[in-house]
């Protein structure tokens, strides 16, 4: 099942990418991210470290903007150039507007219960700017810790795709986005999306914004009643080699271990060293767990951190149990 977009001339002629990725959007993304546990590779260290510095406050953005569906429009600035641009959009939305929104919303999906409490928005503008808050919270503690990597990623990414452009034109371009998921058969362009929603979709001479995403490196999102323009995400790409990120590589990303450890040890090896200093006394299933690796691997990483003396091992009962030596928290305190 597919999403086919259907381009006329016009259509190709005002086709454009953005040139970062959309901070709004990203957020949305990364919200949808946190409430599920696909893409462990890519996404569970990020995920636990994230849940692990939210606010419960932030539940009430989980209940507007679900894992899949639709979120609330009143929320949706993808247009936004800045957060705090979105948030002061937000934080001035008409109390008419936010009514409307929560109206469609739950048209929508009408087989999603609407929770009680967003009985209240639309009159209530202490909720609105609590939603506000919250939403400044999630960008502060699951997206900026991580900013310049991502920033460094979509550099890279609109270098590879004015290379595609400039070499092979716009048809490059579009078959380069997202192979997998994104298939261009002139003049039609097939989406696979998560939700599985399949149709057809004319851009009516609007033309196609491409924004560049980071947390969406897998499926595309599309909305093609956006203003002023439709946009489709795809998944940065470093080099041509690779036309979306390797899941280790957006893991790395969106890590916490310094990059110059990684560069020593290797990513996994890295979080493996970093995770039994933040987890003293571990067994090695839950090194397993919390690195989202498998024990064997675990265990095999383990091995070599202690008989490098960055680690030691003591045995209770017949469980392993791991913590760092102080040589190797050293090198963690040194690898800024």
């Amino acid at each position: 099942m597919s999403l086919r977009v259907h381009f006329t001339a016009e259509d190709l002629a005002r086709t454009r990418l953005a040139e970062r990725p959309r901070p709004m959007l990203e957020l949305e993304i990364a919200l949808r991210l946190l409430q599920e546990r696909s893409h462990p590779t890519r996404f569970v260290a990020w995920r636990r470290e994230s849940l692990r510095r939210l606010s419960p406050r932030v539940r009430r953005l989980f209940d507007l903007i679900p894992p899949t569906g639709w979120g609330v429009g009143f929320l949706d600035h993808t247009s936004a150039d800045s957060v705090e641009g979105a948030l002061d959009g937000i934080r001035a939305m008409p109390a008419a507007r936010v009514r409307k929104d929560m109206e469609i919303w739950a048209d929508r999906s009408p087989r999603r219960p609407v929770p009680a409490w967003t009985r209240a928005l639309g009159s209530d503008k202490a909720l609105l700017l609590e939603l506000a808050d919250a939403t400044a919270h999630v960008h502060q503690h699951v997206i900026a810790p991580y900013q310049q990597r991502i920033t460094a990623l979509a550099n890279a990414d609109q270098a590879l795709r004015q290379r595609q452009a400039a070499r092979g034109g716009l048809h490059a371009l579009l078959s380069g986005l997202n192979p997998r998921y994104i298939r261009w058969e002139p003049p039609v362009l097939e989406l696979t999306l998560a939700s599985g929603n399949d149709g057809d979709v004319h851009l009516a001479g609007r033309g196609l914004l491409l924004i560049p995403t980071v947390f969406g490196a897998v499926y595309p999102a599309l909305d093609d009643e956006a203003e002023p323009q439709p946009w489709l995400t795809y998944p940065a790409a470093p080099h041509d080699a690779s036309l979306f990120l390797p899941p280790t590589t957006t893991a790395q990303a969106l890590s916490t271990v310094p990059q110059s450890l990684t560069a020593l040890l290797g990513h996994t090896r890295a979080i493996v060293l970093w995770t039994i200093a933040h987890h003293p006394g571990c067994t090695t299933t839950e090194l397993a767990r919390h690195t989202g690796v498998s024990p064997a691997s675990a265990s095999q990483h383990a091995t070599i951190l202690r008989t490098a003396g960055l680690t030691t091992t003591t045995r209770h009962h017949n469980t392993a149990l791991h913590t760092t030596t102080p040589l190797g928290t050293n090198l963690l305190d040194t690898t800024r």
